[in-house]
């Protein structure tokens, strides 16, 4: 039986009690300015001409959330980069956030890298095991180590939900600098957590809890800080920099300001059936889709028709909110790429942008059960408040769906839904790169840091760091298709396998084999051809059976060698999201709240047992 099931009927009041007791970490220092820093140390010459390279991270962005991509929402930003550099069309993540975010930093598989599985949904069973540390561990060297050991300054700011320890923090894993957020999201506009998962916002400032100012926006002070780090140390010999920025939009729970909400009304009042065809069309005009690309109809897709007026305005707005937030997010982008062009580094800078899985389909107030209850408990979900400070809006399946459209699938999949993502890479200064441009061929998260470190003339390690053996980055170097000297980079005949909470994929070439676990698919193996079918429309299996055949036998040595591990009977990622809420948060609360309760049921029973006893006295007879 499920740990939920079991504590359902005492969460709400033992949460409701344990956020009046729960006592919570000592106040942490307040978020001060980026002091200026004198930097004595002399710039060794060789790397004083080389690129900067700023990383954009979002956070659940679907695959024709870009204007560039197809999309309707206003990121003019973003087109910019996208006009100056390539738009990779055929460019996969993993299914949730650290996964990704621990293969970008390093090159190397998931498995290997510590995140087999994110703390959030692994399986207690798996926790601790060889490639399951649900953090990033040491046998991995990341983008920032190596570059910082040739002279760049390396800054890191926004989430980070690679380790929360001091050894596990961004200033032990190469960065200089870094305001980091250890967990997988937090409060927009105030210093609070997701109340759903977390205590606290674990905000940190090189390793030290922060608390933040307020008022504030995410994305307006995550970009603040990076370019206070940038300008604290500048000095007159001039010294490349990394700059990591990664923002926790569009992260539920999904929050704008008003003027950002107001410029979307009305937007989607089409429903989500009319976003998903015109998200296809988009993508076609734009030549990241082919023409004609076919669009399957997910089954958690709603009946718009069949909604009620109320209804209705609680998902537009939801999705308001949402478009909101990434505008939000694409004007904070502008601001860094001006300053960048104020202080004369925009043309020499490379730039990255994509998002770190698809779309996000989770929402607590369609999960029903103690999670609704918990979430109406915990924050204003009033229509009106949506999208504000105090509330928690999520787009769900529906529009998760349409965000990611024309693909199928949405984050947590293996479906091109949860795994394809926009990718532009920019150089605005590299007469080179195919401005404009579209690359259509295979390429893969862990091929990031080896192309960023071609690119700034660095030869990345291959097994061997600072004399200790360390994982080999398995990522392919991306510049032939930036110059259009090569249209792929990943050979035909080369499989290319990935797993994450028992979802899994073995890309090979033009084909992809797919499994997903309930409650996302039924558990079997399908195929498809996804330079035809990006959508996922056609599921080959039963006719190209010969190429099942030898794309599983790849696909288990790749389990074998990078040590996946089969899930538990009956796991569902949303249960273990659930389970590992009630452990982290419930149970601490629980015992905490213990004494109080054994205290009140002791005097209970005292005072029961004196009322008894003088019952029973005046009942004898004089």
């Amino acid at each position: 039986m499920k740990l939920h099931s079991i504590l359902a009927g005492l969460a709400g009041a033992a949460v409701l009690v344990g956020v009046v007791m729960a006592i919570p970490p000592a106040a942490p220092p307040m978020l001060g300015p980026v002091p200026v820093r004198t930097l004595t140390e002399p710039v060794p010459p060789e790397v004083s001409d080389k690129p900067n390279i700023v990383i954009l991270l979002a956070d659940d962005w679907g695959f024709t959330d870009v204007g560039a991509f197809g999309g309707e929402m206003a990121t003019p930003h973003l087109d910019a980069l996208a006009a100056d550099g390539v738009r990779f069309s055929n460019f996969h993540v993993a299914g949730s956030c650290s996964p990704t975010r621990a293969m970008l930093q390093t090159g190397v598989i998931n498995h290997r890298a510590g995140l087999g599985n994110m703390p959030e949904t692994i399986p207690p069973e798996h926790l601790g095991q060889p490639g399951y540390d649900a953090q990033l561990n040491d046998r991995v060297v990341t983008i920032a180590d190596q570059l910082g050991a040739i002279g760049y300054r390396t800054y890191l700011t926004g989430k980070w939900h690679l380790g929360y320890t001091p050894d596990t923090m961004p200033t032990a894993r190469g960065y200089d600098r870094a305001f980091a957020l250890s967990q997988s999201g937090a409060d927009n506009f105030e210093d609070k957590p997701n109340l759903l998962l977390y205590d606290y916002a674990d905000w940190t400032e090189d390793g030290q809890r922060v608390s933040l100012p307020e008022p504030f926006y995410s994305s307006t002070l995550i970009v603040d800080r990076m370019i206070g780090y940038i300008d604290a140390d500048r000095t007159s010999a001039r010294r490349p920099f990394l700059a990591s920025v990664n923002f926790i939009a569009n992260h539920i729970p999904v929050q704008a300001s008003d003027a950002d909400i107001a410029a979307y009304d009305g937007r989607y009042d089409a429903g989500w059936d009319a976003l998903r065809e015109a998200r296809r069309q988009g993508a076609i005009r734009a030549g990241v889709m082919p023409e004609g690309v076919p669009m399957v109809r997910m089954s958690t897709t709603g009946d718009w028709a069949r909604l009620s007026p109320e209804e209705r305005a609680q998902r537009t707005g939801a999705m308001e909110a949402y478009g909101a937030m990434a505008t939000a997010m694409d004007r904070e982008v502008g601001r860094l790429v001006d300053h960048l062009k104020a202080i004369g580094e925009y043309e020499r800078t490379i730039f990255v942008f994509f998002s770190d899985n698809g779309g996000e389909a989770t929402d607590p107030m369609s999960a029903g059960g103690f999670t609704t209850f918990n979430t109406r408990l915990l924050y204003d979900q009033s229509i009106a408040q949506q999208g504000r400070p105090g509330s928690f809006t999520s787009i769900g399946a529906a529009w998760a769906s349409a965000v990611s459209a024309p693909l199928n699938g949405y984050k947590f999949t293996a479906s091109e839904g949860g795994l394809r993502v926009p990718l532009i890479m920019a150089w605005p200064g590299n007469p080179a790169f195919r401005q404009g441009s579209v690359a259509a061929g295979f390429s893969h998260v862990t091929d990031v840091t080896p192309t960023l470190l071609s690119l700034a003339g660095v030869a990345g390690h291959r097994g061997e760091w600072q004399g200790r053996a360390v994982e080999p980055m398995i990522g392919r170097d991306l510049t032939p298709m930036l110059t259009g000297s090569a249209e792929d980079v990943h050979p035909d005949n080369v499989p290319f396998g990935y797993e994450l909470s028992g979802n899994a994929v073995l890309f090979k070439g033009d084909w992809k084999m797919v499994r997903n676990l309930p409650p996302y698919g039924s558990g079997e193996w399908e195929l498809y051809n996804i330079a035809r079918d990006p959508g996922e429309t056609t599921n080959l299996a039963s006719t190209e059976t010969a190429r099942l055949t030898e794309m599983q036998a790849d696909y288990a040595r790749f389990a074998a060698e990078n040590g996946v591990l089969d899930m538990p009977e009956g796991y569902t990622a949303p249960d273990q999201i659930f389970d590992n809420a009630i452990n982290n948060l419930l149970l601490p609360r629980l015992m905490v709240i213990a004494p109080w309760i054994a205290a009140l049921l002791l005097g209970l029973a005292a005072l029961f047992a004196w009322w008894r006893n003088r019952r029973r006295a005046r009942a004898v007879p004089a």
